[in-house]
């Protein structure tokens, strides 16, 4: 991927880095794959706000992406490398044999024309989609199911991969992004390869404006707000407002928020921190 830096022209490109999308190859979705998607605005069926700081931004159709890779042993070919609004990774058009067509997230090398497959019996080749067990202990995987045909659910988000460093009996043993070495059931399916789009996070907006085409409204600090708004508020001057908290009152440096005793709990080796878990 390739970053755009701008030149100052004005105060909302002087301090822009943007996406270059040198790997883009179409503008135009694939019509019959896209969705209607209302936005909420942070608002619940009720209409009262739930999430602040939500609302505007401009319209967008939903890309229907399919997760779940389950066209198997039909050969796929790339079409195109598109945008997608609603996700930081490039997805990829597929042309199958058959005559469908289907999204997928776009690996980091998937070139158009290139031919990719689902299937047990697969090649461990990039965008290609196989159960782990088949996969030799190394490679580079996304979009991880954690139960078997349930679909993608792990390491979906731009320049993410997860490595498969070992097999049990049951289970393969993945290091994610964080670091942490988690088990997944053995039989369930990944992709090869890297997620497109690695330097997403490099970007810089330049001006708030973009964040408001994004849909995204300024946030209000907390030390900023009277006592009655915030936990952090008030206090004379521009007081630091003690230990950073959220608005009710959580805190947001050292506090475990992981429920105790969860299920999965079981399948965690070592958290990203370093710590092993107790057996």
């Amino acid at each position: 991927m390739a970053l755009k830096k701008y030149k100052p022209m004005t105060a909302g490109t002087r301090w822009r880095i943007g996406n270059a999308y040198a790997e883009i190859t179409s503008d135009t979705p694939e019509k019959s794959l896209l969705e209607k998607v209302k936005s909420t605005a942070g608002r619940n069926v009720q209409g009262r706000r739930a999430m602040r700081y939500m609302g505007g931004g401009h319209k967008k159709m939903y890309r229907i992406i399919d997760f779940k890779r389950s066209k198997k042993e039909v050969p796929g070919t790339v079409a195109s490398i598109e945008y997608d609004p609603y996700r930081t990774a490039f997805i990829a058009l597929l042309h199958y044999t058959d005559g469908e067509k289907r999204y997928i997230l776009a690996p980091q090398g998937l070139q158009v024309g290139a031919t990719v497959l689902s299937g047990d019996t697969v090649a461990p080749e990039v965008g290609n989609a196989l159960q782990m067990k088949n996969m030799p202990l190394g490679t580079n995987v996304h979009n991880i199911e954690m139960q078997p045909g349930q679909g993608g659910k792990l390491v979906r988000s731009a320049g993410t991969s997860a490595q498969l460093t070992n097999k049990e009996e049951k289970y393969a043993v993945l290091k994610m992004p964080s670091g942490e070495l988690r088990k997944v059931l053995i039989n369930c399916y990944a992709t090869v390869g890297v997620v497109s789009n690695s330097d997403h996070s490099l970007q810089s907006m330049g001006k708030a404006g973009r964040n408001r085409w994004r849909g995204i409204k300024p946030r209000n600090r907390g030390v900023a707000m009277n006592p009655v708004d915030h936990p952090m508020g008030g206090g004379e001057g521009k007081a630091s407002g003690g230990q950073p908290r959220s608005r009710n009152g959580q805190y947001s440096r050292g506090l475990k928020t992981r429920q105790k005793g969860k299920g999965s709990d079981k399948l965690i080796i070592q958290r990203k921190n370093g710590k092993k878990l107790a057996k």
